[in-house]
């Protein structure tokens, strides 16, 4: 099995560096380049091609989220990962706007980190679940602690697109609806996590998006 080749993006010499050893003790992912500023980012990512880049969103002179939006068009197989402190509304949908295919905060722990990164190869959409609540509940306009309660109702939008789904295939949407993450899920039903990632696909796939993201927008119907 192939390692999966990570860029590191962070400006931070000791979150950087910690970043780094991360990523080269772990046993699935090997060290394609570190950058402590987006301007070198911008010229050497392209050149390297990673399968993943962790990108941190402030960047002292540069934005991170920029730096995305100029990147992404450039190779958009390469994933981008933003790896912030921030939890705020706003910078998770610019990130995701900016072509970001995941998002988790810096005070995740290693294997959380490295799961994500693992998901995130495997065609996953990794958050925070706190942030993907926020999301979902953007989605909706609803105060987040409500948005469970919709979210476990069938969606109208079942009468449409969401109606090729197989009932498993609805349940587990339902699930990522409320930010729940693979292990969970799997949990949640009693199945295992490449399970839950195999129906994964197969909703993608039916319902002709790309991300998590895309798949709870579908499900709301928007």
């Amino acid at each position: 099995m192939n390692k999966i080749s990570v860029c590191i993006v962070e400006d931070v010499t000791d979150i950087r560096q910690a970043l780094e050893q991360i990523i080269e003790l772990s046993e699935n992912c090997k060290l394609a380049g570190s950058y402590s500023s987006g301007e070198e980012a911008l010229v050497k990512i392209p050149l390297v091609k990673p399968n993943v880049v962790l990108m941190d969103i402030g960047l002292g002179s540069t934005n991170g989220i920029d730096l995305v939006k100029e990147l992404k068009p450039q190779h958009p197989e390469i994933l981008y990962m933003m790896c912030t402190i921030y939890e705020e509304d706003e910078k998770i949908f610019d990130a995701l706007r900016a072509g970001a295919n995941g998002y988790i905060l810096k005070k995740s722990s290693p294997a959380k980190l490295i799961e994500a990164i693992g998901e995130l190869v495997d065609g996953g959409a990794p958050m925070n679940s706190q942030i993907a609540m926020k999301v979902v509940s953007a989605f909706k306009g609803l105060p987040v602690q409500e948005v469970q309660e919709v979210a476990a109702v069938p969606s109208i939008t079942q009468m449409g697109d969401i109606a090729v789904l197989s009932r498993r295939e609805k349940e587990i949407l339902e699930w990522l609806a409320q930010g729940k993450i693979y292990k969970e899920i799997g949990k949640e039903l009693t199945i295992s996590q490449e399970t839950v990632r195999k129906h994964v696909y197969h909703i993608y796939e039916k319902l002709h998006v790309n991300n998590r993201v895309e798949a709870v927008n579908k499900y709301f119907g928007r």
